[in-house]
């Protein structure tokens, strides 16, 4: 099994026309994903290499039965295409956009929990979501996943994010599921909401887990491991040199005081019985030890 998309998934984009909805809308088609429309308004009737486009999301959804959404657009117009999205009735959806005011974020995070209590963002500023073998969202190459389990990820960085498939797809250890929740303030989903649908999916034996410096998302998850994970866990937090008050790349990557640094991560994680690492490598290395002692 998989968390969140699987090969069943009917994906929109929004988005498809422009350059960068373009690209990764078709590489995640190509890849085997059900890209079933596209969604940029006034561009209703046309298509991009066989994909249709609708004015809006909620036509791609009665046209189409699309579950899922694909946000490719930029900072100014990402809020609206969010809550156009489940006000359509699509209940999973992956935002990549980059550069979202903290404000915007908090706002539609909250009109999202209060009116869509069902609908489940991804990001925003995150590279997506692969099942692999089934279902690519976002930005991910479908390359270095490799299909058939038994390991979960679940990361705030991007980057490692990718180092993290690659290192397992090297020592021949599949993926269930990759979920890059981003580094925003204000993720939709959080290092928890993963966690407990990787503890609940009977095919995730071992979960990774890659932190980063900044806000307390790590201690919480350390918390949550703490008195609900049975499942093995292997954790990394990037920033151990990281400087307070500067920030490291994304927006939520920033130490305040003696809040958010790595140090203090690591010593929660390793307090509640997470493996930790000092680097990406040896967090792939330990998670092949543990697959070879699962049954």
């Amino acid at each position: 099994m998989s968390i969140f998309v699987d090969e069943k998934t009917k994906v929109i984009v929004q988005g498809l026309t422009g350059s960068q909805g373009r690209f990764h809308g078709l590489r995640n088609r190509d890849y085997g994903t059900q890209v079933v429309a596209g969604v940029t308004p006034g561009k209703g009737g046309t298509d991009v290499d066989g994909v249709p486009v609708y004015d809006s999301v909620g036509d791609a959804v009665r046209a189409t039965g699309a579950d899922a959404s694909f946000v490719v657009v930029p900072p100014k117009g990402a809020s609206a295409a969010i809550l156009e999205a489940a006000a359509a009735g699509v209940s999973f959806i992956v935002c990549i956009t980059e550069g979202i005011p903290a404000q915007d974020e908090a706002r539609f995070y909250n009109v999202l929990r209060r009116d869509y209590p069902g609908v489940r963002l991804l990001g925003p500023n995150c590279p997506g979501v692969i099942s692999p073998g089934k279902c690519n969202i976002g930005i991910t190459s479908g390359d270095i996943a490799l299909p058939g389990g038994p390991v979960g990820i679940v990361s705030r960085s991007g980057t490692l994010t990718y180092q993290a498939l690659h290192e397992l797809s090297q020592q021949k250890v599949g993926q269930t599921t990759c979920v890059g929740i981003g580094g925003d303030p204000v993720p939709g989903t959080s290092f928890i909401d993963c966690l407990a649908a990787f503890e609940e999916d009977p095919d995730t034996r071992a979960v990774m887990m890659i932190g980063e410096i900044g806000g307390s998302a790590e201690e919480e998850a350390a918390q949550f491991i703490k008195d609900n994970m049975s499942k093995p866990v292997v954790c990394y937090v990037a920033g151990v040199t990281a400087p307070p008050g500067r920030k490291m790349g994304h927006a939520g990557a920033i130490i305040s005081g003696s809040q958010g640094t790595a140090q203090a991560k690591m010593a929660a994680l390793a307090d509640a019985g997470a493996i930790v690492t000092l680097n990406p490598t040896e967090a792939g290395e330990r998670m092949v030890e543990i697959v070879k002692t699962l049954d």
